[in-house]
């Protein structure tokens, strides 16, 4: 038996019609920062910050139910694509088991 999930979304947001870096962080920050309050998770702008017209986010989470790991990485991925004014060009997630379980305590 797993003693836990970590799992991890990667999500690539375009704005083409963007034409500096203030605007694209104005765009992409505030739905950063809400999802974090409003998620239990763990989310960064990984890569793309300075470019004005694209940007990755990361987001991240860890329990011991697989289900909810996927369930919660999935209504993150919502959000992001529902509360921005951007396009998302794709995403990808992966889920790690996190070691088994002998059943012996140490």
């Amino acid at each position: 038996m797993a003693l836990g999930y970590v799992g991890v979304l990667t999500i690539r947001v375009e704005m083409p019609w963007v034409s500096n870096l203030k605007e694209k962080r104005a765009l992409v920050r505030p739905v950063v920062e809400r999802l974090k309050a409003r998620y239990p998770l763990t989310v960064a702008r990984l890569d793309g910050l300075d470019a004005h017209d694209w940007e990755i986010i990361g987001v991240a989470t860890l329990s011991n139910d697989y289900v909810w790991v996927e369930e919660t990485l999935r209504m993150a991925a919502d959000y992001i694509a529902r509360e921005g004014e951007y396009r998302v060009a794709w995403e990808t997630t992966e889920i790690t088991v996190l070691g088994e379980d002998d059943g012996e305590d140490e």
